[in-house]
């Protein structure tokens, strides 16, 4: 499950949008922030040694889990 972005919707870097999250027309995800609920709306500021922390972690995760979808195509 992912996150909508509406058109004309603003997502500034260093940004997380929780999944399930719907961003709406007009609205400006501010750098730094996590942003979840349909709206999305500002949930918890990132510091920076979170942001990193976070964004590292997801980073891992995303690398591991498509590892296991390329797997699984080359098994068909």
């Amino acid at each position: 499950m992912g996150a909508i972005v509406l058109d004309n919707a603003t997502v500034e870097s260093n940004t997380i949008i929780a999944a399930g999250s719907v961003v709406t027309k007009g609205t400006i995800v501010e750098s730094g922030w996590i942003y979840a609920g349909i709206p999305a709306k500002k949930l918890k500021k990132l510091g920076e040694e979170l942001l990193r922390g976070e964004i590292e972690r997801i980073v891992n995760s995303y690398a591991m889990y498509a590892s296991w979808y390329k797997n699984t195509e080359k098994a068909k």
